[in-house]
């Protein structure tokens, strides 16, 4: 039996009286979720719709920031001490006469030296770039390999990659000196360069962020014929962003710090942190150069952790891509 059809002016009303309906059980909808919100409110108190609370987190963070920044104040002030006012008992966490005669006398000693401090600090840049550039090339393609493709004993890997950060560098110290020894590294920047490469908190986190790529976006890579190359620095890497940043956070901050003492010995070798132990063996008249040392140390990473702090705060609070 053939379908009636129906003329404008019906069809027209037809349309009307469905919208009407529509409408209508949309509004019942709603009246019913203003209702059940009426009946939950004073029983349920929601987070940050209460000026109070809102003072009470603002408060709470001020204290934590404060008590986050303390040390770096502390570390500023004790820099522009004289070396009287260092030993003063209690502590003052402000300085009585401030000087700067303690960065002159750090520079001053470090120039004193066999080699001149810009040496050192050239030491200490090349080696800090160098094994940051390396780290995040190795873990970035290590970890797209376990993350992301399945062989024999993947899972296995990803077992001692978790359980070497359990593990404290100093643990296996004497292996890597012995090591280096027979390759003829001792006393080299491969001394210093290459026990800062295999850091396993940076290899776990690209792995825990590329993880989180959906598998869909890969294979349909593969389809298109791109290699495996392709994809991790074309693909992964480029979601993997925040988690790259942290890294190279982490890895300057150590490669910075790295003093390195017990397998340089050449003078014209040595980074900061390892002539600034030499300056602090000189006893009590050397404080006021330690403490302005401490500053120059902090400085570098610290303006690394400004520039990409916004994408280590997304690392954090990154919940993840989902298929």
């Amino acid at each position: 039996m053939a379908k009636k059809e129906l003329k404008p002016s019906e069809l027209a009303a037809k349309q009307a009286a469905d919208n009407e309906a529509a409408l209508e059980a949309l509004r019942a909808r709603r009246k019913k979720e203003q209702l059940r919100l009426q009946k939950s409110k004073g029983s349920q108190k929601r987070v940050g719709k209460s000026w109070k609370n809102d003072i009470g987190i603002f408060i709470f963070l001020i204290l934590l920031g404060a008590f986050m920044v303390f040390p770096i104040y502390i570390a500023i002030i004790s820099s522009i001490k004289p070396i009287n006012e260092l030993f003063i008992m209690p502590p003052k966490l402000y300085s009585l006469d401030p000087t700067l005669d303690n960065f002159k006398d750090l520079f001053q000693v470090a120039n004193n030296s066999w080699v001149p401090f810009s040496r050192n600090v050239f030491n200490s840049l090349f080696v800090t770039i160098t094994a940051t550039v390396f780290h995040v090339i190795f873990a970035c393609m290590a970890a797209f390999i376990l993350a992301k493709c399945r062989f024999p004993g993947g899972k296995l890997l990803n077992k001692i990659v978790v359980i070497s950060l359990l593990f404290n560098s100093t643990v296996t110290y004497i292996m890597q000196y012995i090591v280096m020894a027979g390759m003829g590294m001792i006393n080299t920047y491969a001394a210093l360069i290459f026990p800062l490469i295999p850091a396993s908190m940076g290899l776990f986190l690209m792995i825990q962020s590329i993880g989180q790529i959906p598998d869909a976006m890969i294979e349909a890579a593969k389809v298109d014929g791109a290699s495996l190359f392709s994809i991790c620095w074309g693909i992964v890497m480029p979601n993997s962003r925040p988690a790259l940043m942290t890294i190279i956070i982490f890895e300057f901050q150590a490669a910075w710090n790295a003093a390195g003492g017990s397998v340089v010995y050449d003078e014209a070798l040595k980074t900061i942190p390892t002539v600034v132990q030499q300056i602090a063996l000189a006893g009590l008249s050397r404080q006021g150069a330690i403490a302005a040392s401490a500053v120059v140390l902090m400085i570098p990473p610290l303006v690394i952790f400004i520039i990409a702090q916004g994408q280590v705060m997304e690392t954090m609070a990154h919940a993840g891509m989902k298929d």
